[in-house]
C-alpha cells in the first residue's frame, strides 16, 4: 500500500498545470464588448471572432493582432520577444537611443527606446517608478528645444530643456518635485498644441509583459501601454 505522502505525489504529477493567461491591450469592432482591454485570454486557447473584429493581445511574451471572422489560436508559438521586453523595461542610461526613419521626403520619426522616459509629446497618465528621479524624453534630436511644465494647481513652473543632439533630459526635482496624481500642463515649442499629463509610480514593476500590461491598464497609462503593445509585436 503507497504511504499518504506517496499518493499526494503522484496526485501532485498527474494535476494539469494552471494555463499562462494573455491580456488583452486593445479591440475593436463588433465583439469588442466580449474582449475588453484587460481581459485575460488562455495563452494556449482560441477566440472566435466576428467579421469587423480586430483584437490586439499580449500572449507569451510577445503581442498579436487577432482579427475575424473565424477562431483564431491566441498565442503564436515561437514569437517570444522577451528580449525586447528587458531591453524597454530596464532602468538605463540616456545615452542610447532607437531611431525609426521613414522612406522618401517625409519627417523622422521615433519611438521612445524605454518605457520609463515621460514622452513630452503625450497626453494622459505617466507611469514612473520613482518621482524623484524622472527622465523627459522627445521625439527628435535636431536643434535645441525648451518645454514648459506647469502645475494645474499652482503658478509652478519648470523650464525643461533639451541640448541639440540629445532626445533626453532629466527631471530637476529639486526645483519642482512632482506628485502623484497631480495635473501638469506641457507647452512645447512652437504652436504646437498643450499637452496635459498626470504621473503614477510603480515602485516595483512586474517582470513579464503580461504582468506589466495589466499594471498600466490599472494606472490608465495608455501611451505606454500602447509602447509596450508596439514594441513587442
Amino acid at each position: 500500500m503507497m504511504s499518504a505522502a506517496c499518493v499526494a505525489a503522484a496526485g501532485a504529477m498527474i494535476m494539469p498545470e494552471a494555463a499562462d493567461a494573455g491580456v488583452v491591450v486593445k479591440s475593436s469592432g463588433p465583439s469588442a464588448s466580449q474582449f475588453p482591454v484587460g481581459k485575460k485570454v488562455d495563452d494556449n486557447g482560441r477566440i472566435t471572432l466576428k467579421s469587423g473584429d480586430k483584437v490586439t493581445v499580449l500572449s507569451n511574451g510577445s503581442t498579436r493582432v487577432i482579427s475575424g471572422p473565424g477562431t483564431h489560436r491566441v498565442s503564436a508559438r515561437g514569437s517570444s520577444r522577451r528580449a525586447a521586453f528587458r531591453t524597454l523595461t530596464q532602468q538605463r542610461s540616456a545615452s542610447r537611443a532607437r531611431v525609426g526613419a521613414s522612406r522618401g521626403d517625409t519627417v523622422m520619426s521615433m519611438t521612445s527606446p524605454n518605457l520609463w522616459w515621460v514622452d513630452v509629446s503625450k497626453s494622459g497618465t505617466m507611469c514612473v517608478s520613482d518621482l524623484s528621479a524622472v527622465r523627459m524624453w522627445r521625439p527628435g534630436m535636431e536643434g535645441a528645444s525648451t518645454y514648459v511644465f506647469a502645475s494645474g494647481s499652482s503658478t509652478d513652473h519648470i523650464h525643461v530643456s533639451f541640448p541639440d543632439g540629445q532626445m533626453t533630459t532629466a527631471w530637476d526635482a529639486a526645483r519642482m518635485p512632482l506628485t502623484e496624481g497631480a495635473s501638469y500642463t506641457i507647452t512645447g515649442p512652437g504652436d504646437g498644441e498643450a499637452q496635459e499629463m498626470t504621473f503614477a509610480t510603480i515602485a516595483s514593476p512586474p517582470e513579464t509583459p503580461e504582468a506589466l500590461a495589466e499594471v498600466l491598464i490599472e494606472k490608465g497609462c495608455n501611451a505606454q501601454l500602447e509602447l509596450l503593445a508596439e514594441t513587442l509585436m
